[in-house]
């Protein structure tokens, strides 16, 4: 069986605990989008791993990784990751894969991104300032892109970086009154990423293919969440690539049809990080509580995550773009100690109540939510590891998001371990 997991809402859902436990049962997990914008944490036992780049089942030392076509990789951030499992005695030797057409992060992008924020002040999009978007831009732009496959002929990625940075430098100089990047710098670098890194590149289209022939079991991980989707999301607040199920065909070359099952990830509760509008927003000591008792600052950065109510407008419209067939359902946990919880099942909008998510920001900004108001509850959850033994609220929680929402939860978090996951 082939399954895909996503996140539905804007990300931080807990997608890497869900690709870690379900990548016990598969031969391969395929990372088919985004970057090192995405932080992807597992917790085994005492043990927390980080990951940005590496698909969350690396951590498992008989499964197979992929990073497909459509991821932009930044190597240092990636070679840093393949160092740091090492020394904790987990190689990836034989068993990691590389696409030779995702396409690479450099020290120009992340230069380009940081100017480009800088220069919006308050109408900055707040990206991670990891050269994401940069990237993309120059992959759609295709004169000046830099891809894994290039690393296998360094005298002619020598000369294209040449030709790259005489762009670059004029670019910057004209529109930010930046100092020039010498070119010599990057292509050093490059030989160092070459040198770890090319062993590792292949054409994983063809990868992906004969394993599926071969009656293999893929695990297809998406990063970010559908609401940042770059072009079914609430643009410009997105990220910069198709990071709902939508972007698995093109991100890593295997048709929609081939998936058996689509998992989608979401919290107890809502976070954003970064500008635009978030209906369900607790700017107050609800999302404080949320935020403290959820640890919720991004993996990435480190920054605080905005909180709300459960938005189940936005995870139905996951769900519908998505073809999503099951839910995992995480940070149930963290809702413990509120005496009353809300979940938004509509928005009114200019006097219409509407069910179905606009994702245009301009009529999002409008939305208001309508609420249903459920009893919260005051037990610890983090040991329960059956269903039936939640509290009585808790258990109906569930049950009305399943019921909003139209879509079974199979899996219930009550806490970051790969442990405290209750399976229905």
């Amino acid at each position: 069986m082939n399954i895909c997991v996503v996140g539905l809402q804007w990300g931080d859902e807990g997608k890497g605990k869900v690709v870690d436990i379900l990548a016990e049962q598969c031969d391969m997990v395929v990372r088919y989008g985004g970057g090192s914008n995405a932080g992807h944490t597992v917790v085994i036992g005492d043990e927390r791993f980080a990951l940005h780049l590496l698909p969350s089942g690396s951590i498992r030392g008989d499964v197979a990784c992929v990073i497909a076509n459509a991821v932009v990789l930044d190597p240092e951030v990636l070679i840093g990751e393949i160092t740091g499992l090492a020394e904790r005695g987990i190689s990836l030797e034989g068993r990691f894969f590389i696409s030779e057409n995702a396409h690479v992060v450099l020290d120009y992008h992340k230069k380009e991104d940081q100017l480009r924020e800088e220069s919006l002040g308050k109408h900055k999009i707040g990206t991670t300032i990891r050269g994401i978007g940069p990237c993309y831009a120059d992959k759609v732009g295709r004169s000046y892109a830099v891809r894994m496959g290039d690393f296998r002929d360094l005298d002619a990625l020598s000369a294209k970086l040449e030709t790259i940075m005489a762009y670059k430098n004029k670019l910057f100089g004209a529109l930010y009154g930046a100092e020039p990047t010498e070119a010599g710098a990057i292509v050093e670098k490059c030989k160092l990423y070459a040198e770890k890194l090319a062993p590792f590149v292949t054409d994983t289209t063809e990868l992906l293919h004969t394993a599926i022939e071969g009656g293999r079991s893929l695990l297809f991980e998406g990063a970010q969440g559908s609401l940042l989707d770059l072009d079914h999301g609430t643009f410009p607040y997105v990220t910069s690539s198709n990071s709902s199920s939508l972007g698995l065909p093109s991100g890593c070359g295997v048709p929609a049809r081939m998936v058996n099952k689509y998992i989608g990830v979401i919290k107890a509760y809502t976070t954003r990080v970064g500008a635009g509008p978030f209906p369900t927003e607790q700017d107050n000591e609800i999302g404080n509580f949320i935020r403290e008792a959820g640890n919720e600052y991004g993996t990435t950065t480190g920054r605080p995550r905005r909180c709300g109510w459960f938005d189940a407008v936005a995870v139905l419209y996951g769900v519908k773009i998505g073809s999503i067939d099951s839910l995992v359902l995480l940070h149930l946990d963290t809702l413990s100690g509120l005496k009353e919880l809300k979940v938004a099942r509509a928005y009114e909008i200019d006097g219409e109540e509407k069910t179905f998510f606009p994702a245009n920001i301009a009529r999002l900004a409008k939305a208001k939510p309508v609420y249903e108001t459920l009893p919260g509850w005051d037990e610890d959850l983090t040991g329960v590891t059956k269903f039936e033994d939640l509290p009585a609220n808790a258990q109906a929680y569930v049950r009305r998001i399943e019921e909003i929402v139209g879509t079974p939860v199979g899996m219930v978090g009550v806490g970051p371990k790969r442990s405290q996951t209750i399976m229905r």
